[in-house]
């Protein structure tokens, strides 16, 4: 099979790859975004160099905006779909060679609720929300409160630690296991499966990373099938369980939701909470008024999402002939929504650049989208993060980063792969977090 998909890359992958890099060697700033691996380091003044470009920036695969409320109103716009990042606009011969080596159901390929419209979407996305409701969430605070002790009670005092895989990652792939009936035996598998299929939602792909992330979607779909089997025959309280019960989804409709969930369930809050130890550590103002002032905590979370979002792009096809900033497009048309560049636009926040907790309107950020898509998790990934971050801050007062953390190289998901600190003394007695 491997030069089938290998043939496949080159179809959705390879092609755009090799398109992307000329036109970034060109100039162009859309393919600089997507073709250039510097900027997934800080893509800020590549972004505001497109603002400056006009509200609706055309590119050589898609138009791009970084508009607050342009990209509100297209996230918003029922004339407005999505699909898999693979399916841009690629010439259709190569497309159709997609269908010589098909995936396994997976998060990124329908019938996942990331790339599908109603009804189809409003069917899957039904099925599972009851999960997801405030007050669901609410009665996973108290596990969510022990999985943090935990994991911080297994931290050295006085010693080092990698504070992505030793404690982001494990928080929010605990509790999305748990939520999804997954054994806790399984969670490092589901991390190393994660972390091989995120780049799929990027463009242009290395052959490397494509490779990896199908043979992680053959793992997972042959571990998910024993798994199905497992709580058929022995039902759970997990949404798995409940999603077989009911019998509104047939076997590809449960993994594709189950590898979906499972995914989106913990890359959004790790990204989430690396991203506000190195926002805070690098702003000791700020965690000094987190501090003095506890209450603060949930707003320096948005303030996080706003600043440095762990999801940076998204996009949307036309479904029909639509009109935007009077520019006409057919059906077909593709929009890239960059949820970072939205989220720092200047006649939405003021001095976007500047992190600052104490922002009045952090939470009108995009980072969890909007819509009929908008993040369904989004409830629990903030709650995960406010207890995570104030109980980590609270232990360890005197942490601090050894060296500089390792940035993951993708466009899509903006978070790190490694963070090395000193973790300091362990404080006597830490509160618990509201």
């Amino acid at each position: 099979m491997r030069p089938l998909y290998w043939m496949r890359w080159m179809s959705v992958q390879g092609a755009p790859r090799l398109a992307l890099k000329a036109y970034a060697r060109r100039g162009d700033p859309l393919a600089q975004l997507f073709g250039d691996p510097a900027t997934t380091h800080d893509p800020y003044p590549l972004l505001e160099s497109i603002r400056a470009r006009g509200r609706l920036v055309g590119g050589p695969f898609a138009r791009m905006t970084v508009e607050h409320d342009l990209c509100r109103s297209i996230l918003r716009d029922n004339a407005m779909g999505v699909r898999a990042a693979e399916s841009f606009d690629i010439p259709r011969p190569l497309r159709g060679l997609t269908t010589l080596a098909p995936l396994p159901p997976n998060p990124m390929e329908p019938p996942s609720m990331l790339v599908i419209d109603p009804p189809e979407h409003t069917r899957m996305r039904r099925s599972v929300s009851a999960a997801f409701t405030p007050r669901a969430i609410g009665r996973l605070h108290a596990r969510v409160e022990s999985v943090t002790e935990e994991l911080l009670d297994a931290l050295p005092a006085n010693g080092s630690a990698d504070l992505v895989a030793d404690f982001a990652a494990q928080v929010p792939i605990a509790i999305i296991s748990e939520m999804l009936g997954f054994p806790h035996s399984a969670k490092d598998r589901f991390l190393g499966w994660g972390d091989a299929i995120s780049p799929l939602l990027d463009i242009g792909i290395p052959w490397p990373s494509y490779r990896s992330a199908v043979a992680a979607i053959a793992e997972m779909d042959a571990y998910a099938d024993e798994h199905l089997a497992k709580l058929r025959r022995s039902p759970g309280e997990d949404i798995l369980s409940s999603l077989i019960t009911a019998g509104e989804l047939d076997d590809n409709d449960l993994k594709a939701t189950a590898s979906l969930l499972m995914g989106a369930g913990f890359e959004t809050t790790v990204n989430l909470i690396g991203n506000a130890i190195v926002q805070l550590l690098d702003h000791p103002d700020q965690l000094a008024k987190l501090r003095e002032d506890p209450e603060l905590w949930p707003n320096a979370v948005e303030e996080v999402l706003r600043f440095d979002a762990p999801v940076q792009n998204t996009g949307r096809v036309a479904l029909r002939e639509v009109e935007y900033e009077g520019i006409r497009m057919p059906k077909g048309t593709t929009i890239v929504l960059s949820l970072a560049g939205a989220n720092r636009d200047p006649k939405v926040f003021a001095a976007p650049d500047r992190f600052d907790i104490t922002r009045d309107n952090a939470k009108d950020h995009l980072t969890f989208s909007s819509g009929i898509h908008a993040c369904l998790g989004a409830s629990l990934a903030r709650m995960e993060a406010v207890h995570a971050l104030r109980a980590l801050f609270d232990r360890f007062p005197d942490l601090q980063l050894d060296g500089l953390p390792q940035r993951r190289p993708l466009f899509t998901l903006h978070g790190y792969s490694h963070m090395r600190a000193n973790l300091g003394r362990r404080h006597a007695e830490h509160t618990t977090p509201v």
